[in-house]
C-alpha cells in the first residue's frame, strides 16, 4: 500500500500493491499531497519491521532527508499512522511511504539496485558506491532477513564497529548509510 499523507493528517491517499503486481486504489479522505523525492532518488525500506517506533524513526529520516521509504509487511504489529506518531512526530505527514503486504509484492513494484545492510555481509560501507535510484534496506530487528531474500539482494554491507559492539539500532544503521549514500552522490 502507498500511503502519501497530506500536512496535517488531512488526508491519507491509499494505493495496495498484491504479489502478482495489481494496483489497487482508494482514496482514503479528500486533500492529497505530493512529496518531492530530494536525495537523488535513493530510498530505504524496512523488511518486516518488529517494533514500531523504530519504523517510526526510519519514517522521521526518510521525510528529513527527501527520500522515500518502503515498509515490507507483516510488520510485528499494527501498522498505522497513530501507532507510529510519537516516534514519526508529524514527518509521517510529509513522508513518502509505499507499504507493499508481502516481500514478492515489493520485488513486483522495485526499480534499481537493492542494497542490504547485515550484520553478516562482508563489504564495509565505506567501501560501496553508491547510484542514483538504490534502495537501502533494513531487516528485521529480531532476525534480519532470510536467506532468499538476502541472496536478491544486488549488494549486501556492514558497518563496520571498531568499537566492537554487536550490532546497531535498525533506524541508527538507516541514517548512516542513506548519509553515507547521499554524501557520495551529491
Amino acid at each position: 500500500m502507498e500511503y502519501t499523507v497530506s500536512p496535517r493528517n488531512a488526508g491519507i491517499a491509499r494505493t495496495e500493491y498484491t504479489r502478482d503486481g495489481a494496483r489497487s486504489s482508494g482514496l482514503c479522505a479528500a486533500s492529497l499531497k505530493k512529496v518531492e523525492i530530494l536525495a537523488k532518488n535513493l530510498r530505504i525500506a524496512a523488511f518486516q519491521p518488529d517494533i514500531a517506533p523504530n519504523l517510526g524513526t526510519m519514517i522521521r529520516l526518510a521525510a528529513c532527508f527527501g527520500t522515500g521509504i518502503d515498509v515490507i509487511e507483516p510488520c510485528g504489529f499494527p501498522f498505522s499512522v497513530k501507532a507510529l506518531r510519537r516516534s514519526a512526530m508529524d514527518y509521517a505527514d510529509i513522508a513518502d511511504i509505499t507499504r507493499h503486504n508481502s516481500w514478492e509484492a515489493f520485488q513486483a513494484r522495485r526499480t534499481g539496485r537493492l542494497i542490504l545492510l547485515s550484520t553478516k555481509a562482508a563489504t564495509p560501507l565505506w567501501d560501496f558506491s553508491f547510484e542514483n535510484g538504490d534502495t537501502i534496506m533494513m531487516g528485521r530487528e529480531s532476525a534480519g532477513v532470510p536467506a532468499d531474500v538476502a541472496a536478491a539482494c544486488d549488494a549486501r554491507l556492514r558497518i563496520p564497529m571498531p568499537g566492537g559492539g554487536r550490532s546497531l539500532n535498525v533506524a541508527v544503521s538507516a541514517g548512516i548509510a542513506l548519509g553515507e549514500a547521499t554524501r557520495q552522490l551529491r
